[in-house]
């Protein structure tokens, strides 16, 4: 399965833009909430959230991630026309305010950014909220490590917008302490946040033709299901655990190999706990020495692209050798008994990391990356 490298990276969140702002805010534990200026927020019982103040359209956003990542990855005009895109989002963010804007889907806005990124085609669109990007990322490494695709850019984006907002803050799932808390004590939920990133995956003789180098591999990647509830995660944790046993098995490592975890961790009662039985039942005794942190609580739950963003961060950990800590933490919870990485950065001993995202219905995701 060492056959997949990640030969570009491009993203923009509250935390600024480019990958090396999202390192150093995740590393600082920043936290990004501000108040909601965006749209009307007076009717709401939360009003924060983490937004790019200078943010522009969604579409205009993404065709910026996928031209940056192209160009960290070096790839030319004729490298481009062959490759495909896979993007993960909600919808066209244009389709419910235009006139006629019925019409437009998911697939149009992915058709609209392969002609102005110049790529050969639209592969696949992923609608499947949180594990959208994650599962795109699976996907264009099976098919670039079984040959059936050279290059794939996956690109994924969200901006924080009134219809979810209202959404979850009706549901009561938003913090209303102005923070994000994952597996601490007082959590009370979570706060959105914006992203958008592209990567550019290539298999690594691509890359090595090209005279390129491999920022890291994607080396396994493992999907598994609850069908337990609509909303709410399987008490212990047995999906998730599946997901990553599987990711753990196709990188060919073992849990103890892992040098750090970037965990969901959305900051809400049930989910967490839920995330930290499945992380024992997967990792077994070494869940005691793999460090974890989530940097939702520095860049909010960015939905969609959440799988990306955090992909992005993880990789650019590994290869700075510092990892990021787990803001908003106030004490621990007996029911996430986790190697948390408090008050400090800590430095990293593998060359090993595993992100997992779960999402509403069940859907769990889990990839393994390495430094090159």
């Amino acid at each position: 399965m060492d056959k997949v490298g990640l030969a570009g990276m491009a993203a923009a969140s509250a935390l600024g833009r480019g990958t090396e702002a999202q390192l150093a805010g995740a590393l600082a534990g920043a936290t990004a909430f501000t108040p909601v200026r965006r749209f009307d927020v007076r009717g709401h019982r939360v009003k924060q959230a983490a937004t790019l103040p200078d943010a522009g359209s969604l579409s205009d956003e993404l065709a910026r991630a996928i031209e940056d990542a192209c160009a960290a990855a070096d790839l030319s005009t004729v490298d481009r026309s062959g490759c495909a895109l896979m993007l993960a989002v909600h919808a066209h963010p244009d389709a419910p305010r235009k006139p006629g804007g019925r019409g437009l889907t998911a697939a149009t806005l992915a058709a609209e950014l392969v002609t102005r990124a110049g790529l050969g085609a639209a592969a696949r669109v992923y609608t499947s909220a949180c594990v959208s990007a994650s599962s795109a990322v699976a996907d264009a490494a099976a098919l670039i490590s079984t040959g059936r695709a050279e290059r794939i850019v996956v690109a994924a984006g969200y901006l924080v917008e009134s219809d979810q907002f209202a959404l979850f803050d009706a549901g009561r799932t938003l913090a209303t302490d102005g923070a994000v808390r994952p597996f601490s004590t007082g959590r009370s939920g979570f706060l959105l946040g914006d992203a958008v990133a592209a990567v550019v995956l290539e298999s690594l003789a691509a890359i090595r033709k090209r005279g390129g180098v491999a920022l890291a591999r994607v080396v396994g990647w493992g999907r598994a299901g609850d069908a337990y509830h609509a909303v709410q995660p399987r008490p212990d944790g047995h999906g998730m655990a599946r997901a990553i046993s599987s990711a753990l098995h196709r990188a060919g490592i073992s849990a103890g190999e892992l040098g750090y975890l970037n965990a969901h961790g959305t900051g809400t009662p049930f989910s967490d706990a839920a995330e930290a039985a499945a992380l024992h039942r997967a990792l077994g005794p070494a869940v005691r020495a793999v460090p974890v942190s989530s940097t939702k609580a520095t860049h909010g739950h960015t939905l969609e692209a959440s799988g990306l963003i955090e992909l992005v961060i993880t990789v650019l950990a590994l290869r700075s050798g510092k990892l990021p800590v787990n803001a908003g933490f106030l004490a621990e919870d007996p029911a996430c008994d986790l190697n948390l990485i408090l008050a400090a950065p800590r430095p990293i001993h593998a060359d090993h990391a595993l992100t997992v995202n779960a999402a509403f219905g069940g859907a769990n995701t889990a990839l393994v990356v390495r430094t090159p």
